[in-house]
């Protein structure tokens, strides 16, 4: 989208309507940490037990990933987010109503398939009514309400911590974030960029009109035009295209780094962190995390303010070097347990505090703002579908081994490794990943096609 006369305020409004399936995404991710505290009371739960708990989820947005691509892009942006906010809502009162392990993991996995594809359907709608100047910021409120429904679910989580069946009530709350989503987005438009893909191309100039009103309209709308093929290819057979495999590689890459440095083993488990570094009750580890949770949005929000100033690529080696040093804290704290004692529990606060907001100002809103713009209009869902897949992939990979490695390779051990991901990631994205800071998709998918090579892809020269 060009960055003509832009109707501001409509966008804004668009977009953080939109952002709302972000509440809901990060309600579920955070509201598992408090809950499985009582949960494994409840259910008898050992380590494995409470890693199925906590990952099935992450298989429901993995079937949800792999599916909806083609959805996304048959029934619009706009209807695929109505629904997942449905499915969502669901998933919640199934989950909060189970009475056998069997339906706790069922209903998670109902849950997740919402999130599935929410999680990529929300940046991508956004990314599609965004001007580029502002692209990066609006993108990142997806992420900004992300670290808001985490906090709220913290909050949630305490507020029930000493309520009989509190497990359920937490549960049972993420019906709230669903109902908001699908009726805001009931009164919100589908994309120009899809509607004129699929030939409306009246509808497409109505929107546009209402975006940016003035002769800027019709000059978007033919820059959208000209790159939707003249004829449909298979979105599987385009993405086997060598030029496509640097935007692939991309999108893969920042969702390991994302993942594998173990995000959501602090968001998961973020309690469970607290207790064996010394805090003795359930309610205190809970109140802690929703510190964890605040300095989230706080950087995220610092992340919004810096992206579209200082650009993707110094926001995600700053983060990164502080997401290393924090878990490298982290190992070091709990390698000397026996001589810290009782400090190691506020080293632990002040690393995971550390590490949360490093990782907000950059991998954790600047993957999902990627996914959204370095992908053509032909295969965008699709292949944005195939990036948060692997998103899902690793983060159920590194969330069913935490506490696995916890009993294997010592708790030290853990960190450490996740630590070595970051000093790799730092240098995938320094090597690989290019800077997009005001340059419109159209630039970004002609670099692409043109053969540049990864981290030249935001060139305008």
């Amino acid at each position: 989208m060009s960055s003509g006369n832009i109707n501001k305020k409509l966008v804004f409004v668009i977009s953080a309507v939109a952002a709302t399936g972000g509440l809901l995404f990060g309600f579920d991710t955070g509201v598992i940490s408090g809950a499985l505290l009582f949960l494994k009371e409840d259910f008898l739960l050992d380590s494995q037990g409470q890693e199925w708990v906590v990952s099935s989820v992450l298989l429901g947005c993995i079937l949800g990933a792999a599916v909806s691509g083609r959805l996304v892009d048959v029934l619009g942006r706009r209807k695929a987010i109505i629904g997942t906010a449905l499915v969502f809502a669901v998933g919640s009162i199934w989950t909060s109503a189970a009475d056998a392990f069997s339906m706790l993991v069922a209903g998670r996995v109902v849950v997740g398939l919402g999130i599935g594809v929410a999680s990529y359907a929300v940046p991508l709608y956004i990314s599609e009514i965004a001007p580029p100047q502002h692209r990066g910021a609006l993108v990142s409120l997806n992420q900004l309400l992300l670290t808001v429904g985490i906090v709220l679910s913290y909050l949630v989580d305490d507020l029930f911590a000493n309520t009989a069946g509190s497990w359920r009530y937490m549960f049972l709350a993420g019906v709230i974030p669903a109902l908001v989503l699908g009726v805001g987005m009931f009164f919100l438009p589908e994309t120009p960029s899809w509607l004129a893909g699929k030939g409306r191309d009246a509808e497409a100039i109505g929107i546009l009109n209402r975006i940016m009103p003035g002769p800027e309209a019709e000059i978007e709308l033919a820059a959208i035009q000209q790159a939707v093929p003249e004829s449909p290819v298979s979105s599987v057979k385009q993405l086997r295209a060598p030029w496509l495999r640097p935007a692939l590689l991309i999108g893969i890459g920042i969702m390991f780094v994302q993942q594998a440095t173990g995000i959501n083993t602090v968001i998961y488990y973020a309690p469970t962190i607290f207790e064996v570094a010394g805090f003795q009750s359930a309610t205190t580890a809970i109140t802690a995390t929703v510190g964890v949770g605040l300095v989230n949005v706080l950087m995220t929000m610092v992340a919004i303010w810096l992206v579209d100033k200082v650009g993707r690529k110094p926001l995600l080696s700053y983060g990164l070097i502080g997401m290393t040093v924090s878990l490298s804290g982290l190992a070091l704290g709990f390698q000397f347990q026996a001589e810290i004692g009782g400090s190691l529990k506020w080293m632990a606060v002040g690393m995971l505090f550390l590490y949360i907001g490093s990782f907000a100002i950059s991998v954790g809103p600047i993957a999902w703002l990627l996914i959204a713009e370095i992908y053509p209009l032909e295969v965008r869902g699709f292949a944005m579908s195939l990036a948060t897949l692997s998103n899902w992939v690793f983060n159920f990979i590194v969330s069913f081994t935490f506490l696995t490695l916890f009993d294997t390779i010592g708790k030290a051990g853990t960190f450490w490794l996740y630590a070595g991901v970051g000093v790799l990631g730092w240098f995938f994205c320094h090597l690989y990943v290019p800077e997009t800071k005001g340059v419109s998709l159209e630039t970004i998918e002609k670099n692409l096609r043109a053969g540049a090579r990864p981290k030249d892809l935001g060139s305008t020269s």
